[in-house]
């Protein structure tokens, strides 16, 4: 078997599957064509398997081939990404922490508390992302995260779970909508009303479109607007009723004419959770973030009080 192989040998598989050839490959790479050839010869003995097809016309690759591509862009991508990092070092940032977070918790929890931590660690970047709870688990485990909040998820033996926060979800209609009148209402019960959402690139859109069709139903988007308060004030002129954070309503409900409806669907109140591959390898910087999400968090609003391990 032939010797390790190196990220020249990777970029090169991945340009001869961007060019099917291998005299544009090599170039590419900066190699000559012996080089390359050889290059590629040595992985083949590395791997015990022919990577390319060889025809008058030029290359294409074998199965396996695009299978060593697929995984060659995938390493590739992340020396990227390392690259962009440590320029980041150089330029005298000391940290970079990737979060990953559902509408509410973007929105509602963790500007205040960003706010603290980025002035008291003016060293550190943060990159936020809003993204459905599903996703941000698979980032988070795949490492394209180093931290998200999730809401109603499963466990996951490969992540590591800390008790957040609960996070309830209500249905706000204008004062004088026939719904406001009700004590509680069934998601179900609201879904032949025109709704006033959070444009497709929220979390919570896709959320209510999944719940709608869990139930056989289709959701109705009156308007699709950019923030909650935009959300609410489109309510209040009757446009729409709307389902978003009960502490978001309760904010605008103090200036505007719209009412509070809880929902009585079982996902209305959901249990946000702070998750991380592992909690003990996150950076000195990134443990103390998450410790300073779970100390904002009141004691009437913590499902399970969330000890620091």
């Amino acid at each position: 078997m032939a010797g390790h192989f190196d990220l020249t040998d990777l970029q090169l598989i991945v340009h001869i599957g961007d060019r099917q050839s291998l005299t544009r490959a090599a170039e590419k790479t900066h190699l000559s064509l012996p080089a390359a050839s050889t290059r590629i010869k040595n992985l083949e003995e590395h791997f015990g398997t022919q990577l390319l097809y060889r025809t008058s016309q030029g290359v294409t690759l074998t199965p396996s081939g695009e299978a060593l591509t697929r995984h060659a862009r995938t390493v590739m991508r992340q020396v990227e990404q390392l690259r962009g990092d440590m320029q980041e070092f150089a330029r005298g940032v000391k940290g970079h922490v990737r979060v990953l977070a559902n509408t509410t918790a973007m929105t509602e929890f963790m500007p205040a508390v960003l706010g603290k931590f980025l002035a008291a660690h003016p060293d550190v970047n943060v990159e936020l992302r809003e993204r459905l709870s599903y996703l941000i688990m698979r980032a988070v485990a795949e490492g394209s995260a180093d931290m998200g909040i999730v809401a109603g998820c499963t466990a996951d033996p490969n992540l590591e779970f800390i008790p957040y926060r609960k996070d309830r979800l209500v249905l706000v209609a204008a004062s004088n909508h026939p719904l406001a009148k009700e004590a509680a209402v069934a998601f179900a019960d609201t879904l032949n009303n025109d709704y006033v959402g959070l444009s497709e690139w929220s979390a919570i859109h896709p959320f209510l479109v999944q719940a709608a069709e869990a139930l056989g139903r289709t959701f109705k988007f009156r308007i699709e607007v950019g923030n909650f308060e935009a959300v609410c004030r489109m309510i209040e002129t009757g446009v729409g009723i709307g389902v978003i954070p009960e502490s978001v309503a309760l904010r605008f409900a103090r200036v505007l004419k719209i009412a509070i409806v809880p929902l009585t669907d079982e996902w209305a109140v959901r249990k946000l959770q702070i998750c991380v591959r592992s909690r003990e390898a996150l950076p000195a910087f990134a443990r103390e973030l998450v410790d300073m999400l779970v100390a904002d968090v009141p004691e009437s609003e913590r499902e399970i009080p969330a000890k620091a391990k």
